[in-house]
């Protein structure tokens, strides 16, 4: 009897490490899906127009730093550079401030249709950037900040508030009542309150929204195209565009698209690698009330 249920058994054990095999199949060819287009990237930004564009494609070329040479003298990279790096942290803490208030009314105090309105701020979130160029172009005009970085900052920081939001207020309701409660008793204000007790339970919160809303201010492409029309306020992301310039419309300059992206890209990949953990708690501590 034994001797019979011996091949079961071992089919049994086999299962859980098919099931396992197929698992690491997966993900490693899953992996390769994502890395191959970035290890394509780096490898065009660090090549000559002859090496990218040589049939058979050559895939361990000899670097060069020719093409970052030639955008930084070809557009005005680092007045770029610096565009990008204010008009992010601009955007970052403009939208963390307006939304971390809006979160403790929407949280905390007993406003009629609250409920209502924070559904249609979080569903406001489904509209198409491009469909609001047109009003948000004639609001900027009208005070006067089209081609400025306050102009792009109050334009990114109103669009990511709603996301923000919905995040902040599932932090916020985490905190129990009777601490603000007993805050009061000893004779905070409310100002106190925010700034002592609330913000820092909420900084799990406050610095994962950070990052993400860095993150999509560095990479937005198309309010600095829409609304800036000099290097007063044009991003890094806007030399993508310029970098065709003198070209003819058969021979583009990939190399320095690939160059652009690798500037673009770099920043990114290190701040997430440096913060994953973080933007998963954030998230993920946000999400369960």
């Amino acid at each position: 009897m034994s001797t019979m249920n011996t091949p079961v058994r071992q089919t049994r054990s086999l299962r859980p490490r098919l099931g396992a095999l197929w698992t690491y199949l997966l993900a490693i060819s899953y992996s390769l899906l994502i890395l191959v287009p970035v290890y394509w990237l780096v490898r065009s930004a660090f090549s000559t127009a002859s090496q990218l564009n040589k049939v058979p494609p050559i895939w361990l070329p000899a670097p060069t730093l020719q093409n970052f040479t030639t955008l930084i003298t070809q557009v005005p990279f680092f007045a770029y550079l610096s565009n990008s790096f204010w008009f992010s942290v601009g955007t970052t803490l403009a939208s963390l401030a307006v939304s971390f208030l809006a979160a403790y009314a929407f949280a905390r105090l007993e406003i009629p249709g609250s409920a209502v309105l924070l559904w249609v701020l979080t569903l406001s979130m489904a509209l198409p950037d491009v469909g609001t160029i047109v009003p948000l172009y004639r609001i900027l005009a009208g005070l006067h900040l089209l081609d400025t970085i306050a102009g792009l900052i109050l334009v990114l920081s109103s669009t990511l508030a709603p996301f923000t939001v919905w995040v902040l207020v599932s932090f916020i309701k985490q905190v129990p009542y009777e601490i603000e409660e007993a805050a009061r008793i000893d004779g905070a204000s409310l100002a106190q309150i925010m700034w002592r007790v609330l913000l820092p339970v909420s900084m799990p919160g406050l610095v994962t929204m950070g990052l993400i809303n860095f993150i999509n201010a560095w990479n937005n492409l198309l309010y600095p195209l829409s609304f800036s029309t000099s290097k007063a306020a044009k991003t890094l992301s806007v030399s993508i565009t310029e970098v065709f310039a003198g070209y003819s419309p058969w021979g583009k300059p990939w190399e320095l698209i690939m160059a652009v992206g690798v500037v673009m890209v770099a920043p990114v990949v290190v701040l997430v690698l440096l913060s994953q953990r973080s933007i998963v708690s954030g998230l993920t501590r946000g999400a369960i009330k």
